[in-house]
């Protein structure tokens, strides 16, 4: 079975996969944002300064990561107890799901300003200082928050199928190997769950996208998930749905290897626990 993390083991673990992924991965990012843009791929600034926004992101990823594993681990502990083998997906579906919203309230301002960073195409474009600032000065701390619903409703959906996904496919691979599974295995199974749950939601990603680019006062301003998959539908079709569909899978597969498998080789350090025991 795999060890029960501690909250500072969990908070230092989900720290430091946050940080792996979004300093290796952040190009792809940059990317799959700037094709969702409703100014379109090359107006946002198609290949250039693919790095642009990496300081908010940076800046958020460590506290973002780590409130969420506490809580998934903290959550997850409990279910699992109450909901008994049986029903367990159920316990790490409502465990992620409380993450992600707990996790929402850290990750939504820094969403802002690095997307918005990202969009501004050219070299005299914002810092993301600046970014923040002009958020501020147009809309107040309300605007930090804009998206925070369709955030919440992408990641939802999202996390109940990645978490449970990755909790059965080590379980399985556990079973089969009868043993405790090593960090490249763990890694393989969040780059596969990863990457399924990425392609399912893109559509909720476009329109979070979307709506956290809008500014106050302009088309966008005030529109909601449905009217964004409405608009974005009408305009492009199915196509426009899944805008940014290769980058951000390939991305949060990518990702997932990168973040689940840092965040259980920094856990097994921080517990000195001996990957590879067999199970009697």
């Amino acid at each position: 079975m795999d060890p029960k993390p501690s909250y500072l083991t969990s908070l230092i673990a989900g720290a430091a996969a946050g940080l792996a992924v979004d300093i290796s991965l952040f190009p792809l990012d940059t990317i799959k944002t700037r094709l969702q843009s409703s100014a379109g791929f090359k107006s946002s600034g198609g290949f250039a300064r693919l790095y642009r926004g990496l300081g908010p992101a940076v800046v958020g990823s460590a506290p973002i990561a780590g409130l969420f594993f506490c809580t998934y681990d903290a959550v997850s502990q409990r279910a699992e107890a109450l909901a008994g083998e049986r029903y367990r997906p159920l316990a790490h579906v409502g465990a992620a799901c409380a993450a992600e919203v707990a996790s929402c309230l850290a990750k939504v301002p820094t969403e802002v300003v690095k997307q918005r960073s990202q969009a501004c195409p050219g070299a005299a474009a914002p810092s993301p200082l600046g970014v923040l600032r002009a958020a501020l000065a147009a809309e107040g701390p309300r605007g930090l928050y804009r998206g925070l619903a369709s955030t919440v409703l992408r990641e939802l959906p999202f996390a109940a199928l990645q978490f449970p996904l990755w909790e059965l496919l080590k379980a399985s691979w556990r079973r089969r190997r009868r043993r405790d599974l090593g960090v490249p295995e763990v890694a393989a199974c969040g780059a596969v769950a990863g990457g399924v749950s990425a392609g399912v939601t893109t559509p909720l990603d476009v329109a979070k996208t979307r709506i956290m680019l809008a500014k106050a006062r302009s088309p966008g301003d005030g529109l909601k998930v449905r009217a964004v998959l409405r608009a974005v539908y009408r305009e492009l079709g199915v196509r426009g749905l899944f805008a940014g569909f290769v980058p951000r899978v390939t991305w949060i597969t990518v990702g997932g290897a990168v973040f689940f498998g840092t965040y259980e080789a920094t856990k097994t350090y921080c517990t000195g626990y001996s990957w590879g025991r067999r199970e009697a």
